[in-house]
């Protein structure tokens, strides 16, 4: 049984498509990513998600469930930290975490409440109300209020926002260890290199369209370019005219040659004409364009804003 299954989703606003026919599913225990361009529907995917907006047409199913028609199994099987700062404005963070399991029904767990203040450094500001807290100690606390009543799936959409880098570290390492124990996660975030590093596989959207779904390393290596770099004993001249197709470049006084290896190319091909020529080769080095510019090549965009 998968984690999440999404049918045929849509959703308008207006008159306006935000949500064009998107299907997907995520399985159990991994780490998914739904990236894509600011505008292209990933939200607004999440909120009819969550139950915060209405299906326009389609069908989702959490662990099995109707997120419409039992919609309380749902609610409790999802924890939702939401893109926007969602506090509780007259609580202390003590109270608020005292109190948000019984939400969904589920008894206070003070052993699993203490783990998530100790981890999301929170204790120091337990006594302190939601309107004194930073914004890096508002994403702290949605993030434990999420877990408060331990989800099955969690849902992290643009959880590192505006927050310093010592805590990206500290949420990344601790999202590791509770996937490892068998919390299954969506993740969106305008950091790529931060969705390439974490996520098992990719989803990206682009005008409310689901655009490419893939095995993350798949879809990097599948689309992304590679150069080869060639340090080469003698220098050359000028570019051999056999590795034109690689639309070559002579540095260092010719003494380096940059070869560009189309996507989904082997490059035993290359590497068999580059013998071929006879060069005097004493080194080679690789490098391969990661998601950021795959993300590009699919939505023909300059990268997020």
């Amino acid at each position: 049984m998968d984690a999440l299954t999404i049918e045929n989703l849509c959703k308008s606003f207006d008159g306006k498509p935000a949500v064009r026919d998107v299907s997907f599913a995520i399985r159990q225990g991994e780490i998914f990513g739904l990236l894509g361009p600011n505008g292209a529907g990933k939200s607004t995917t999440i909120n009819m998600i969550a139950g915060v907006v209405r299906l326009g047409a389609g069908q989702i199913t959490a662990f099995g469930y109707d997120n419409q028609r039992d919609y309380r199994y749902t609610r409790r099987m999802l924890g939702v930290v939401h893109q926007e700062v969602v506090i509780d404005n007259f609580f202390t963070v003590d109270q608020a975490l005292r109190l948000h399991a019984g939400y969904y029904g589920v008894k206070d767990d003070p052993a699993w409440r203490q783990l998530l203040i100790e981890r999301l450094g929170l204790e120091p500001h337990l006594d302190k109300v939601m309107l004194k807290l930073s914004g890096g100690l508002k994403r702290r606390f949605m993030i434990a209020k999420a877990l408060i009543h331990r989800p099955q799936l969690l849902i992290l959409d643009e959880p590192t926002a505006g927050v310093d880098v010592e805590l990206r570290h500290g949420l990344w390492e601790f999202v590791r260890e509770i996937n490892r124990q068998g919390t299954t996660i969506l993740l969106t975030t305008h950091y790529l290199e931060e969705a390439e590093e974490m996520c098992d596989r990719i989803a990206i959207m682009n005008h409310g369209e689901l655009i490419a779904l893939e095995d993350t390393h798949d879809l990097v290596r599948r689309l992304s370019n590679r150069q080869l770099r060639l340090w080469l004993e003698q220098p050359l001249a000028e570019q051999p005219a056999e590795l034109k197709n690689y639309s070559p470049q002579l540095k260092e006084d010719g003494r380096l040659l940059l070869l560009n290896l189309p996507a989904g190319e082997s490059a035993g091909h290359l590497l068999n004409q580059i013998c071929s020529l006879g060069l005097n080769i004493s080194d080679i080095e690789t490098d391969q364009s990661g998601l950021e510019e795959v993300f590009i090549q699919l939505t023909g965009m300059k990268g997020f804003n």
